[in-house]
């Protein structure tokens, strides 16, 4: 089983590029998957009768199951081959998909999603690490390129696709669609995979850290389920004892890997990295940026339809702008602002983002239910721009100054974080959105309360922007410039499409 690259110029040359293609398909698919469901939410609330927890498990849920398995999905295609456990990967979340798009009821649609979770933390990680082994060095800037363009596109596609499927219930089968359209790419992915895609593995994988994974799943799961749930329960006593419990559990979770890497020099999280200043402050900000992400993009699509009553595919074109906005940005900042003026890059994308929530707020509040997409555009566009400045080069930003040979650990953890942050602020909504609606709220009142409930929720992301601002003066005033960027990537940097 070679890892070597393909020799261009040569049949092996056209396969790698349908490798290529095949591997892209995937990380697009999983990406779409993550934007397409948002804006069917709505749709799923009145056919399954979902309550707003169930809505929230829906899209936290994904993201907690793949937060948790990033790390040792790489680590097991290092193990027992990137290609194998890419198929299984792409089969599983086929399947996974298969279930949600026939789900039964809440319970069902939110353990099938919990799967689709882990499944794509099995294939996404393999994504890079075969393009890594397929292509040379000279080679990969062109293709990271592409891959980059995909994942914009995806960003963009992903919220059109979701509405134009609700919006046209197809087979009267209302929001189901949006996840078995991957079954026939899923099965074609699997198909062409197995023909096209070399197996490679490392030549020293780390051991897996199963007991690693499963005290950060249980962490996560004591402080987010309470927080979903406790507003709907009463907040029961429980629910407290539960979040305070998550403490424990994180400071054994410390105290375990600790011992890990003394013992076999292979733990789940290496805690060295936090050592370095600026990779400790790059971690904050990844998880308050994805809280600030999660809250945003779960309340914003509640406040259109439930609030405003608008159609799906009506809020899908009022997202377009917001879409363009992040991708004319992040290729703009990595291109030409970074490498002039470094950190304040990233620091003016916190406040551009911010000032698009105020203009928001102050939107939102002096329309209120008459406000028109149009009269969006300009909030939506500000926001986007500050979004872009941040997300395309804080990654170089924290891997600044991490040793060359932790690039790999360092890449992954920053993605895994990120997911964190996004399952930690969807959790929050029901505190932040949902905590300032009445239980018994009369039809004809729940367009002004998802309004101020909107507006609440967009000054606690205003706060979370704050503190990103803050921390990331602790980031290095100018990245180091990489000599070959792609070589970075020693190791598997999971979920660039997130």
């Amino acid at each position: 089983m070679s890892s070597q690259p393909a020799v261009p110029g040569t049949a092996s040359d056209r396969r790698r590029w349908i490798a290529l293609a095949i591997v892209m398909t995937a990380a697009f698919m999983d990406l779409v998957d993550v934007t397409i469901v948002n804006i069917a939410i709505p749709s799923m609330e009145r056919d399954l009768g979902a309550s707003f927890g169930a809505i929230q498990w829906i899209t936290a849920g994904y993201a907690l199951a793949f937060a948790a398995g990033l790390i040792t999905g790489g680590r097991l295609g290092d193990i027992y081959g990137r290609k194998r456990l890419f198929l299984l990967g792409i089969t599983g979340f086929t399947l996974a998909s298969a279930l949600c798009g026939f789900a039964a009821n809440e319970e069902m649609l939110v353990a099938s999603r919990l799967l689709q979770g882990a499944t794509a933390a099995m294939m996404v990680p393999q994504v890079l690490s075969i393009i890594h082994v397929t292509f040379p060095a000279h080679e990969r800037g062109k293709v990271f390129g592409m891959f980059g363009a995909i994942i914009g596109l995806g960003a963009v596609s992903g919220p059109l696709l979701g509405a134009l499927l609700t919006q046209w219930n197809l087979f009267g089968l209302e929001w189901r669609p949006i996840f078995l359209i991957n079954l026939p790419v899923g099965i074609a992915g699997l198909i062409l995979g197995r023909k096209y895609i070399t197996e490679s593995r490392a030549p020293k994988a780390l051991k897996l850290d199963l007991v690693g994974v499963a005290l950060v799943t249980l962490g996560l799961l004591m402080l987010i389920y309470p927080l979903t749930r406790g507003r709907e329960l009463g907040w029961p006593l429980w629910g407290h004892l539960c979040m305070a419990g998550s403490l424990l559990v994180f400071a054994a979770f410390v105290a375990y890997e600790k011992r890990k890497t003394r013992k076999d020099g292979s733990p789940l999280v290496e805690l060295s990295l936090f050592k370095v200043k600026s990779f400790a402050a790059g971690i904050a900000v990844q998880l308050t940026f994805g809280i600030a992400c999660g809250i945003f993009f779960l309340v914003w699509t509640l406040y259109m339809q439930i609030g405003l009553g608008w159609s799906p595919l009506r809020a899908g074109l009022t997202g377009v702008p917001f879409s363009i906005a992040v991708s004319a940005a992040a290729g703009l900042s990595v291109q030409k602002l970074v490498p002039r003026f470094g950190r304040k890059v990233l620091q003016a994308g916190a406040v551009t983002m911010a000032a698009g929530l105020l203009l928001y707020i102050w939107e939102a509040g002096r329309y209120g239910s008459a406000i028109h997409s149009w009269q969006m555009a300009l909030p939506l566009v500000v926001m986007g721009v500050g979004m872009g400045l941040i997300v395309a080069p804080l990654t170089d930003a924290v891997l600044s100054d991490v040793p060359r040979e932790h690039s790999g650990s360092a890449s992954g953890l920053i993605n895994t974080t990120m997911q964190m942050g996004n399952a930690l602020g969807l959790g929050l909504v029901s505190v932040v959105f949902f905590g300032s609606i009445d239980d018994r709220i009369a039809p004809s009142a729940v367009g002004k309360a998802f309004g101020e409930a909107f507006q609440n929720s967009l000054w606690w992301v205003v706060a979370v922007l704050a503190v990103i601002f803050l921390v990331m003066f602790a980031l290095p005033t100018r990245p180091k410039q990489h000599v070959e960027g792609a070589e970075v990537l020693e190791e598997p940097e999971p979920a660039l499409a997130h």
